[in-house]
This record gives structure tokens, sequence and C-alpha cells, in this order.
């Protein structure tokens, strides 16, 4: 009888042991997890051709994707894939609303310029925050790339967070001088930054 209670006790010790370890595993699992889920925040913006008439005879439907994803503390690497354009150099902006339902996109409002400077080109000491600069199309209508953008950031509540903004893409080249848009003409297409993660 004594030995059975200790072959009970012994199973029972080697039971708890066992427990004890998977529930110490379940909590390095999970916080691996929430590492994982914590890495750098992402935004994205689907892009839609504008309405307005005026812009769609010459332009057929240009669409793509933006994805900006934080890199480091007031970086943002922007990845862009985009079809339908016209050959060529298009200016490329975030613009300070998420309203784009004027077919003209005129709703989508000025650029995204927090700090107030004049407009440029993405690499200029003092610019929009919102001045990307150009993409540009091959010869098929598709523009492809990344850049990394400095003066942004993605979901993090600052006066330069994108998350909320929009993305437009111009008819023309972006001088990347001349206020308030570089002469970049017309808004072709436009698409809403959300936060993915």
């Amino acid at each position: 009888m004594n030995r059975s209670w200790k072959h009970v006790a012994l199973s029972t010790a080697a039971a708890l042991a066992l427990l004890a370890g998977c529930d110490s595993m379940k909590h390095k699992d999970s916080d691996a997890q929430k590492m994982d889920a914590s890495g750098d925040k992402t935004a994205t913006a689907t892009l839609k051709t504008a309405e307005a008439a005026s812009t769609r005879p010459a332009w057929g439907k240009p669409t793509g994707t933006v994805t900006f994803t934080q890199s480091g503390e007031d970086k943002v690497k922007v990845a862009y894939d985009l079809k339908g354009l016209t050959p060529g150099k298009h200016g490329f902006h975030i613009h300070d609303k998420a309203d784009l339902s004027a077919p003209d996109l005129s709703s989508a409002g000025p650029h995204f310029n927090p700090t107030k400077h004049k407009h440029a080109g993405p690499d200029a000491p003092e610019r929009h925050a919102g001045d990307l600069g150009n993409v540009e199309a091959d010869s098929s209508g598709n523009a492809k790339g990344t850049e990394t953008v400095e003066g942004i950031t993605v979901g993090s509540g600052a006066a330069n967070d994108i998350v909320g903004k929009s993305v437009i893409l111009h008819e023309k080249a972006d001088d990347l001088k001349t206020d308030p848009s570089g002469n970049s003409g017309g808004r072709v297409a436009g698409g809403v930054i959300e936060q993915k993660k």
C-alpha cells in the first residue's frame, strides 16, 4: 500500500512538472508572437483611377498599390507597383485628406505639409512631408520601385503620421521645385493610406 502511494505521488509530481514545462513553452511562444506582431508598422494605399472625364480618355485606367513601412524612427520605405500609366515620369505625392469623393480628386486637399515648407524633391532638406518625387512608367505603362523617405511616420499619431492621408498620382512629371505641386498636372489616380499592422 505504501509503495502504491509513493508511485502515485511520483507520477503526480512528474505530470505537474511536465505541465509546468508546457505552460512555460506557451509563454515563450506567446512572447515570440508578440515580438513578430510588433515589427515594423505598415500601411497601404490601393490606387483607383480618377473619375473626371478630362483625364480618362488619354489616360486609360491607372491603378496600383503603394506600401509604406516604418524603417527607423523618422524614415519610411515606400514601395509602389502601378499600372495603366502613359510612359514617362509622373508626380507622386501624399495629400492631406483621405477624401477621394471629387471626380478630379481635388477633395484630397493639398500636399501633406505639417512643417509648412515649400514644395521640393524627396531629398531636399526642406520640403512638404508628402513630396515623394516621381515614378517612371515603362513603355507598357508600368512603374515599380522603392524609395526611403525621411520626415514621415506610419501609425505614430505624431504630426507627421501619414495614416489617414491619401496618395495621389499626377498626369505629368513633378519638376521638384514649383509650389505647390511641381507643375505635375491633373490628379489621375488616388488611394487612402490605411494601416495594416
